[in-house]
């Protein structure tokens, strides 16, 4: 069967729709690992089947799995499963490239190989490491001095911002989920803390730490799990909350365990 280059949606399957349900189940994998909410990856993969001429699409989503399952025209059904083992993140760059890519498709649907190769290049993309570096001293200074910190305190929270991404980069390979990297993270970062307000007594410890918690707390994960249960996903959201509520939990008790710590050396 010759397959078509561009047709309506609503018409007749284009291509391999195996291929297709593969690639279709790669997008929502990413959108979920970029921080995309479940009703969000849901409707986008339904817009998709229909653009590609699927009869009916049926797309079940929660942060850990994605299932989907096409019934074709000529009553074929197509399922395909999708385990999600990567944390939600917020690499809105890659989401808002991903959301461009779906609109693309459904305004003008092309064949999987050729949305197979789009998806490949966004999922090799990621933000430079200058930038990413910058984000993150900006973020944790700015925190510092806005919740009562001093000049002072908000350099030295961008300075710890800098170890912050470094374990983000290297440490979180050697860790076993993202709970582990809390509590690592947030340990090893309070005791430096800890230490450099002790030498300089001037610095605020507090301040300190509030701006560079906020490098690692799941705001994001939060406000998509209550988002998730307003829309009547009540078990995608339900999940998203307890793991968020685990993670700040795992951050606690590393910056506790610091604080303690350090004030039973110094």
């Amino acid at each position: 069967m010759e397959k078509e280059t561009h047709m309506p949606a609503g018409g007749s399957c284009q291509g391999d729709a195996g291929r297709f349900l593969h690639e279709i189940l790669v997008m929502g994998e990413l959108m979920q690992s970029c921080g995309a909410e479940v009703f969000r990856v849901e409707d986008t993969l339904n817009r998709m089947g229909r653009a590609f001429g699927v009869e009916r699409m049926n797309v079940f989503v929660i942060t850990s799995s994605i299932v989907i399952t096409m019934e074709l025209p000529d009553g074929r059904e197509l399922t395909q499963t999708r385990r999600i083992r990567e944390a939600g993140g917020n690499d809105f760059t890659k989401l808002e490239r991903l959301n461009v890519l779906s609109r693309e498709y459904c305004a003008s649907p092309f064949d999987a190989e050729e949305l197979g190769r789009r998806l490949q290049d966004i999922r090799r993309e990621s933000i430079p490491r200058r930038k990413r570096f910058a984000g993150s001293v900006l973020a944790a200074s700015s925190f510092a001095v806005f919740f009562g910190g001093s000049l002072w305190d908000g350099l030295t929270a961008g300075a710890f911002a800098v170890l912050i991404c470094l374990m983000q980069e290297y440490v979180a390979k050697l860790c076993l989920n993202t709970m582990v990297f809390n509590v690592v993270t947030a340990f090893l970062s309070g005791m430096g803390i800890c230490a450099v307000s002790h030498l300089i007594p001037e610095l605020h410890m507090d301040m300190i730490i509030i701006g560079d918690i906020m490098l690692l707390i799941p705001g994001i994960a939060i406000t998509n799990a209550v988002r998730d249960v307003l829309t009547g996903d009540t078990i995608s959201g339900i999940m998203r909350f307890i793991e968020a509520m685990l993670w700040a939990g795992c951050l606690a008790f590393g910056f506790v365990s610091a604080i303690w710590l350090s004030g039973r050396i110094w």
